[in-house]
C-alpha cells in the first residue's frame, strides 16, 4: 500500500481548529510542554500575530493538517542569529506514518538553504523513544540531559538537549 501524500506548507490563522484538535490528542500533548484542554481562539492569535522570526508549518494530506512544526529564530540577538530552535507535534492519528518526518525535512530544507542557520536545537522527552529515533535520522545529536526539566502527568520528567549543526 503506497503512503499518502503529505505536502507540508505555512500555516495561517485560518488554521487555528486544526493546531487545536493536534493539541487536544493525549499522545500528542504527552510529548509536549503544551497544557491539556487547548482553545482554538488562543491558536488563532499565536497564528495570526507569530513573533519575528518564527516559521510555523504544516503537514497536510489533501487540505486536513495532521501536524505542525514551529522554528524559531533569533534575529533581534546577534550572537544567536545562527541558531534556530524546532518544536513539533503531529495528531495522534497519524504519528508514525511519515508526518513527522515531512515536517522535519522541510524545516531543515528551510533553515539550511534559506534561513543559513548552521544550529538547530530541540528539547525532546528522554522517554519519548519514537521521536529521538526521528531525530536521529536528521542529524541530531544528544548534547546533554536536563533533570526535571518539566511537570507533566503529576511528575517531573527529563529532555534531552539535542542539536544538528550544519
Amino acid at each position: 500500500m503506497d503512503k499518502p501524500a503529505i505536502t507540508v506548507r505555512r500555516a495561517e490563522a485560518s488554521d487555528a481548529e486544526a493546531f487545536q484538535r493536534i493539541f487536544a490528542g493525549p499522545k500528542a500533548i504527552w510529548g509536549t510542554l503544551q497544557l491539556p484542554f487547548p482553545s482554538s481562539d488562543r491558536w488563532q492569535k499565536r497564528l495570526a500575530d507569530p513573533p519575528e522570526g518564527s516559521f510555523n508549518l504544516v503537514a497536510c494530506l489533501d487540505a486536513e493538517v495532521v501536524g505542525q512544526i514551529g522554528l524559531f529564530t533569533f534575529p533581534n540577538h546577534p550572537r544567536r542569529r545562527h541558531v534556530g530552535q524546532i518544536g513539533m507535534a503531529v495528531r495522534d492519528d497519524w504519528q508514525g506514518r511519515g508526518v513527522g518526518s515531512a515536517l522535519m525535512q522541510a524545516v531543515i530544507d528551510l533553515a539550511d538553504n534559506w534561513l543559513n542557520l548552521s544550529r538547530l536545537e530541540l528539547e525532546v522527552f528522554t522517554d519519548n523513544p519514537p521521536a529521538i529515533a526521528l531525530y536521529n535520522k536528521f542529524g541530531f545529536v544528544t548534547e546533554g540531559m536536563f533533570k526535571n526539566f518539566a511537570y507533566r502527568d503529576g511528575q517531573y520528567v527529563d529532555v534531552y538537549a539535542m542539536a544538528r549543526l550544519r
